[in-house]
């Protein structure tokens, strides 16, 4: 099985995504790959060519048991082709979970959720500072996740191209940038400035993306007409 999921720090903070959950679906199945991509919230549920449920649901017990939830199965195999490969494509951008690392995840989630239910009791300023140096711990272990054995580069190079090919031609400002920091917000985050395994993340993100379109460029992958960029004649 293969579950493409987002584990960003706030879904770790308000609780909308649990790591212990997907550590016990690893444990049960241990074929599963688990990838991590942010920005996702489409619950949909492929069994390899012959079916697929696009749907409200989440995949917790009140989405499949409880809540009153609105979805449609999908049995044309061509369709179901095409829906699995837009997912794969999608997936391609985000980064494959090891157990190891989604059990760190999980023990630095534990610890927000307990300092979070003080937190709301208390207003100590000790207490809040403590809060601050959990939630650090648990955005430095999902960037760790992310970066794993990745590059800056990598990254954006693969989103570049999955845009334009899904968008067609683009504009640098108006058009790519903002998608991918629709993809990947935690990489391109204004507020802050870091470098973890490599992987630059924060504040000089649009330099990044524009080094990765020349990169692209260079390896004639995509040209720039002096507007916009797009997919050269030989990638389709």
């Amino acid at each position: 099985m293969h579950l493409l999921t987002d584990l960003s720090v706030s879904s770790l903070v308000d609780g909308t995504t649990e790591p212990a959950a997907l550590t016990t679906i690893l444990d049960a199945l241990p074929n599963t790959r688990v990838t991590l991509l942010p920005s996702l919230h489409a619950k949909v549920y492929v069994a390899d060519s012959s079916a697929a449920i696009v749907t409200s649901a989440n995949l917790t017990r009140a989405g499949l048991h409880q809540n009153q939830e609105y979805g449609v199965l999908l049995r044309d195999a061509q369709l179901v082709r095409s829906l699995r490969a837009d997912l794969e494509a999608y997936a391609t951008l985000g980064n494959p979970v090891s157990h190891a690392r989604l059990e760190a995840i999980r023990i630095a989630a534990e610890e927000i959720q307990q300092t979070r239910s003080r937190l709301i009791t208390s207003a100590r300023a000790a207490l809040r500072r403590e809060f601050d140096s959990r939630l650090e711990r648990a955005t430095t272990e999902v960037l760790r996740a992310r970066a794993e054995g990745r590059t800056t580069n990598s990254i954006f190079s693969e989103t570049i191209l999955y845009l334009l090919k899904r968008h067609g031609p683009l504009t640098t400002a108006d058009e790519l940038e903002p998608l991918v920091q629709a993809i990947h917000p935690e990489m391109c985050d204004d507020s802050m400035n870091r470098v973890i395994k490599g992987v630059r993340f924060g504040k000089l993100w649009k330099h990044y993306v524009r080094n990765a379109q020349q990169y692209l460029k260079r390896r004639a992958l995509i040209t720039f007409d002096g507007q916009r960029w797009r997919l050269t004649p030989h990638n389709p």
